[in-house]
Order: structure tokens, then C-alpha cells, then sequence
């Protein structure tokens, strides 16, 4: 026994036994916090959507931005000078070949019409006399009454009217033709323009303004050009046969006009090294109208059995193109791919993925290889059938 310090239990002082406490209560505690460091949380699944690939036959294109062209295109103009008596159409009107158009007043010229044809009865008749005088005459020169002189004079002037006679025909008919000029007709199926000149404007032959523009519009072209290094395939299966042309009007949720290509350009622009095509088009509803825009596509061959994915499933490192292909497991493998074609929202794989595997369309950028994934949504997948592409 110490005097003087009072001992408990163990003969700890007070003051020491509660320090021992203390250090005893923070002994566990930092055990516990040395177990959760220790412990690895595992990331929570991706959301993404996901696709699976479809086989289709796909059309091997070139597309193209083209513009609409009148099949023909018609300057209307007087042929004979005079006053227009009467339109007989609409502006904006169609019309049809041979239709009338203009009235000229015809006055004039049918009052020289009938002038030539006076002229004409009149060397007609100076022609019969003429040579029945020539023919009494010739009788009267074999009795020898009179001479050969006489009878070649007579025989030159009966000459000399019949070739009046056919110069008078001539004018007739030239007559006929003026007078014909003076009904102006359309000469294509077409639909006239803006009309230039009104009734009672006075009008002189092939002279400006025209006096109506006629478009034929059905059929109709588009033309559009394409880069020279496609020049190569386009003649090599422009040998198999006709080759399809599509034209869609911007906007238009009528879909495209089917058409037939037409037309190579015989050289290549040297300033631009693009040639000049054309595609013909029935146009049976005037949905094509000239001078229109239109995105142009050429369909040169398809491709049957395909491997088709959504384009934006497709992403792009240093090692060039990859998809995310899902596992059985929920996670993800990072698969190269080869790409061949694209149109719009769909490419084709040549290599890399199948048509009976799953591939993220969206969520890649939080995803790297063996990351776990929840499927959200699954977008309807497309039916087989034929879809577009471009080489």
C-alpha cells in the first residue's frame, strides 16, 4: 500500500484508468474504418438502348442534288406582221399539240390570197389562148400560109404563160401559207407561261417579246451531275440494261418519281471533274416542275443479304470504327467493324458484327469494354426488305 495516491482495481491511478478507457473505445473504431476503406463498390449498369442487326438487300446508289428541266421548251412568236385579234387560252393553261393559241386578223391576208388567185385564173386563161393559137398556127404552117417565125412566136408566148401559171401557183400557195400564219398553234403538248402580249397589241414577225413560253412537263428531265471516279461503275452497269432514277422533292412526303436514266454527257467537266447526267421521268401528276431542286439518286445494282445497323451505333476511335456488341452477361465487348456503305440512318457491315447479335445505338460515351449495362428501350427493329446505300 502507497499512502497518500488512492488505488482502484489493479492499482491504476483514476486518472490513468480513464486514458486506458479511451484509448480502448477508439481501438475498435478505427479498426471498422480500416474494413470499409478495403471494400470495392462495383459501378452501377450503364442505361443504353440497343438494336440487333437485320439482313436486307440493299440498292448500291449514287446520290446526287439535281434540277428539273422542261423535256422541251417552246418560244411562241408571230410569223407574219398584223394585230392579235383573240387569245384563245388561259395563262398556266395545258395545252394540247395543234391547239389554238392566237387569232392574227386574217383580213389582210385573205384579200391577198384571193389577189393571187385572180392573177392566176387570169394567166390561165391568156395560157388556153395562147396555145390554141399556137396550135391553129402550127396547122396554117404545114399549108404554108404562115411562117416559122410566126409559129415559134406563138409557141414562146403559150410557154411563157404556163410559166406564169406555175409562178402564180406559187404565190397562191405562199398566200395560203401567210394567211395560215395568222392562227397561231401550240406545237407540243405543254403548259403555256406568262402571256406577253394582250389582244389589239399590234405584233411583227419573229419579233420580241415572244408571245407565250409552252414547257413540255410530261415527261419531264432532271439533271444533275456525278464525280468522274464514279464514271467507271456507272458504264460498266449502264451495259446490263436501263438504269433507275429516283427524284424526291424537298418536303414532299409523297415519296420520289421513278424515272429511267436517259442521258451521259460525252466529257467530263475539266473545271469541276464532275459529268453531266440526266434522268427521264413520266410525271404523269406534275409533281416535277421545271427549274426545281431535287435530291437525285441513281440505283446502279443491289446487294442481297446484308448486314444492316443503325449508323449511330457505329462510333470512331484511333483504331477506326467500333461498335458496343452486348453479351450474355450484360456486359459489353468493343467489336471493330468494316462499314461499306451508308444512307441516311443505316450502314452496312461488311465484317465485324452478325445479324443474330445486340448493339448499343445509345449510352456509348459512359461505356468501355466489359461495363455492365440496363437496357432501357429497344427501338423497333426494321422489317426486311430493301433499303438504300451509297458507295
Amino acid at each position: 500500500m502507497i499512502f497518500g495516491n488512492r488505488l482502484d482495481a489493479g492499482g491504476i491511478p483514476p486518472g490513468k484508468w480513464t486514458a486506458c478507457l479511451a484509448l480502448l473505445m477508439v481501438l475498435p473504431l478505427a479498426a471498422c474504418s480500416g474494413e470499409k476503406k478495403g471494400v470495392v463498390t462495383p459501378n452501377p449498369p450503364v442505361p443504353v438502348t440497343v438494336t440487333t442487326p437485320v439482313v436486307k438487300t440493299v440498292p448500291v446508289q449514287i446520290r446526287a442534288i439535281g434540277n428539273v428541266e422542261a423535256y422541251n421548251t417552246v418560244s411562241v412568236k408571230a410569223q407574219v406582221n398584223g394585230q392579235i385579234s383573240r387569245v384563245h387560252f388561259r395563262e398556266g393553261q395545258d395545252v394540247r399539240k395543234g391547239e389554238l393559241l392566237f387569232t392574227i386578223d386574217p383580213r389582210p391576208f385573205k384579200a391577198a390570197l384571193k389577189q393571187a388567185e385572180a392573177t392566176l385564173a387570169k394567166d390561165q386563161a391568156q395560157a388556153m389562148f395562147a396555145r390554141e393559137q399556137a396550135r391553129r398556127y402550127g396547122e396554117l404552117l404545114k399549108d404554108g400560109i404562115v411562117t416559122q417565125d410566126q409559129y415559134d412566136q406563138l409557141r414562146a408566148n403559150a410557154d411563157a404563160y404556163t410559166a406564169a401559171i406555175n409562178a402564180d401557183r406559187a404565190q397562191v400557195e405562199n398566200a395560203r401559207i401567210q394567211l395560215g400564219y395568222c392562227f397561231i398553234r401550240s406545237p407540243i403538248d405543254g403548259r403555256t407561261g406568262n402571256l406577253a402580249v394582250q389582244v389589239g397589241n399590234l405584233v411583227k414577225a419573229n419579233d420580241v417579246p415572244v408571245l407565250v413560253t409552252i414547257n413540255q412537263i410530261s415527261p419531264i428531265y432532271a439533271t444533275f451531275s456525278i464525280p468522274e471516279k464514279d464514271l467507271v461503275e456507272l458504264r460498266k452497269h449502264m451495259a446490263g440494261g436501263p438504269l433507275r432514277v429516283d427524284a424526291q422533292v424537298p418536303n414532299d412526303p409523297a415519296g420520289p418519281e421513278e424515272g429511267t436514266f436517259s442521258f451521259l454527257d460525252n466529257s467530263v467537266d475539266s473545271t469541276t471533274g464532275t459529268i453531266r447526267l440526266k434522268g427521264t421521268f413520266p410525271n404523269r401528276h406534275h409533281r416535277l416542275w421545271p427549274g426545281q431542286f431535287v435530291n437525285v439518286t441513281l440505283i446502279l445494282t443491289s446487294r442481297p443479304n446484308v448486314v444492316v445497323i443503325p449508323t449511330r451505333a457505329i462510333q470512331t476511335g484511333q483504331e477506326g470504327q467500333f461498335v458496343f456488341v452486348v453479351k450474355a452477361d450484360r456486359t459489353v465487348e468493343l467489336r471493330p467493324v468494316t462499314v461499306s456503305m451508308t444512307l441516311n440512318d443505316e450502314s452496312v457491315i461488311d465484317k465485324g458484327v452478325g445479324s443474330g447479335e445486340t448493339v448499343v445505338t445509345d449510352g456509348q460515351l459512359r461505356l468501355s469494354p466489359g461495363a455492365k449495362v440496363e437496357v432501357k428501350a429497344t427501338p423497333a427493329t426494321p422489317a426486311k426488305g430493301t433499303a438504300g446505300a451509297v458507295p
